[in-house]
């Protein structure tokens, strides 16, 4: 995992890890490799909303820094 984490993508970077699998859809863990901060996850639905709101976070913090 760690070395997973140390490659980083233009804007941000999320390491998904998927545990499982029920009623269609994923449960798992999503790390935000930048702030090396986990979260879980209960569905697909909640990852992309996870994901979304820590790129919303880290739009912002470039705003206030510009």
């Amino acid at each position: 995992m760690a070395q997973i984490t140390k490659h980083r993508g233009d804007k941000e970077t999320f390491v998904v890890q998927i545990q499982y699998r029920q009623n269609a859809t994923w449960q798992g863990k999503v790390t935000w490799a930048d702030k090396d901060e986990t979260k879980s996850f209960r569905s697909a639905l909640e990852l992309i909303k996870l994901i979304d709101s820590a790129l919303d976070e880290s739009e912002s913090t470039v705003s206030q820094n510009d």
